[in-house]
């Protein structure tokens, strides 16, 4: 929340309500770990309680923008999040700003992190995957713009993401269908963030509509780290499947790898599926089937849109969605 006086909170009225100085308040902001946890929970709890984003130490009064945006990833691993800050720096270029990259994996105080980015930047950008208080966005809304990336639960930040649920219902029935697949497994985690909950929800729409009843999904990251531990459940634990539907190209290339180590015929006993159609999708053998969906594309329309509203910040929130496409490779049993 914001004070009520309807003023922006400051480092005064932050040291004010928590009992300490400005020197310690700005000490728990900066080097958390050289306060008493004590302290620096009460500090935090008040940063939460009003609302307050830093300001930038370095900014002159003069200056009435960092010509930066703040763009916050989980990591910068895999194809993905390179082809999506590809495209954003050069969005963003094209209005004459920089990019001030916040990688939050393996981080704690996030919240806190966000915070401080809030006071460097003119505009910040959020993954849904992003592990952020709902009082923190508010918070930094407050002071400048707010775009998030697949994630549409907050209906009050305008978002951008790119179809799933038509995309993923259609490559399932593409599997049921016509590969003649009955065991499907979903791989990935759907509480990990909005688009790879909405690819299970086409994955179980596909299996309703053809009278089939949609296994539960086999929990796994993004990450290709996963990918030998899910070829070990599908050949030794009996999973019984005759087909995976992954989160991604990442995961999917991993798994197919790994079956075919083992011996395993792909796609003759078990069809791989991905989804992203990252550039190896193209040339590993057998070709992976997967959903190409426009990530550096996305990225720049959203850097471009960020543009628009640090130019007026007053427009309503909008929900942008990209469209995606299946292609049909041979990892699925086609030719």
């Amino acid at each position: 929340m914001v004070e009520s006086t309807g003023r922006r909170p400051t480092i005064y009225s932050v040291a004010d309500r928590a009992g300490v100085s400005i020197a310690t308040v700005s000490r728990v902001l900066r080097r958390p770990g050289e306060v008493r946890a004590s302290t620096r929970d009460r500090v935090l709890a008040v940063v939460e309680e009003l609302g307050y984003v830093p300001d930038g130490a370095a900014r002159s009064l003069a200056v009435k923008s960092h010509e930066a945006h703040g763009l916050v990833l989980p990591e910068l691993r895999g194809p993905y999040y390179a082809d999506l800050l590809t495209g954003y720096e050069q969005g963003a270029a094209e209005g004459g700003a920089s990019v001030v990259v916040l990688l939050t994996h393996g981080k704690d105080d996030v919240d806190l992190l966000v915070r401080r980015l809030a006071g460097r930047v003119d505009g910040m950008v959020l993954m849904g995957a992003v592990p952020v208080s709902t009082g923190t966005v508010a918070a930094v809304r407050a002071k400048l713009p707010v775009l998030v990336l697949a994630d549409r639960h907050q209906v009050s930040v305008e978002s951008f993401s790119t179809e799933n649920v038509r995309s993923a219902e259609q490559l399932t029935r593409h599997l049921i269908d016509v590969h003649g697949r009955r065991t499907l497994r979903f791989v990935g985690s759907p509480e990990f963030a909005d688009d790879v909950r909405e690819r299970y929800a086409g994955f179980v729409a596909a299996h309703e509509a053809a009278g089939l009843v949609p296994a539960e999904p086999v929990p796994a990251t993004f990450r290709e780290d996963d990918g030998p531990r899910v070829a070990s459940l599908l050949v030794e634990d009996g999973l019984g499947a005759d087909g995976v539907v992954c989160a991604n190209d990442e995961l999917a290339l991993s798994v197919m790898q790994r079956l075919l180590a083992a011996g395993v015929d792909v796609p003759g006993r078990i069809s791989v599926t991905g989804w992203d159609d990252v550039m190896a999708a193209r040339y590993v053998t057998p070709g992976l089937t997967t959903v190409s969906q426009p990530v550096r594309e996305l990225g720049r329309e959203v850097a471009v849109r960020m543009r628009a509203l640090l130019e007026d910040r007053h427009s309503a929130p909008e929900q942008h969605v990209l469209p995606t496409r299946l292609v049909l490779r041979q990892s699925c049993g086609c030719a």
